[in-house]
């Protein structure tokens, strides 16, 4: 069985996503879908400091609304030094703080001057694969805007998974509202949802929260993180009817 998931790339993401990358054999960034409208992980993500939970955002130049692979960061601003020195704040008594500082600092460095303007996709890309990497996470590695598939909606879903050899699809919580599960059924392919750890590991400030960036759990854990990552699948007739 080749088991296939399928997630827009987010802005530093929380465990959670990358049990949905061990969870699966192939694992695809969906990155040609238009960015969403309004707040949306695609760029923003939560911190655990001293004061609480705090928000990062990621600007995004002005212009006519794109995929999220096309959408640019506005580097007219200071934000990657202020995400950087916030992570490093709320992570300076935390065991492993220069593990993940390693980790984030690549992709929070500031664009070479001259060179292509940033785009979102390619930049959430880059900091997933990495930790993935990172947590020991190895599934084959394809981006949606790289596949000829053209389809809409859940039907693209369902193509997607098997253009790339699927016979088993894995998913987030929020497929529920648009998957049509009786199609994949149909076609051979079983369809399964994230059934999330959430499970607390050592962490400061206070009372344990699991929404925040995989940075976190690599500050607290280090080289043990992967022993955090958990990844459980239930079956989607389980799910919806749980």
């Amino acid at each position: 069985m080749t088991t296939v998931a399928i997630m827009q790339p987010m802005y530093l993401p929380w465990r959670g996503f990358f049990e949905l990358m061990a969870a699966c054999d192939v694992f695809v960034h969906l990155d040609d879908v238009l960015l969403p409208q309004g707040r949306s992980f695609t760029n923003r993500v939560q911190v655990k400091t001293k004061d609480g939970s705090k928000w990062l955002t990621v600007p995004l130049a002005r212009g006519e609304r794109t995929t999220i692979a096309r959408t640019e960061t506005d580097d007219g601003r200071d934000w990657r030094r202020k995400h950087l020195a916030l992570l490093e704040q709320a992570h300076a008594r935390a065991p492993f703080r220069d593990d993940m500082l390693a980790l984030a600092a690549p992709s929070l460095a500031e664009p070479a001057p001259g060179g292509p303007r940033p785009r979102l996709g390619g930049f959430n890309i880059d900091f997933i694969e990495r930790a993935a990497r990172f947590l020991d996470i190895r599934p084959r590695l394809a981006r949606s805007s790289e596949l000829e598939v053209t389809s809409t909606g859940s039907l693209r879903i369902l193509e997607l998974v098997e253009a790339l050899g699927g016979d088993a699809y894995v998913t987030g919580h929020g497929a529920r509202n648009y998957l049509d599960h009786e199609a994949f059924e149909a076609r051979g392919v079983r369809v399964g949802y994230m059934d999330y750890a959430l499970t607390p590991y050592p962490q400061l400030h206070g009372a344990f929260t699991p929404y925040v960036t995989i940075l976190d759990l690599v500050a607290n854990t280090g080289p043990e993180a992967k022993r955090h990552i958990n990844p459980a699948v239930v079956g989607w007739k389980e799910f919806i009817n749980g």
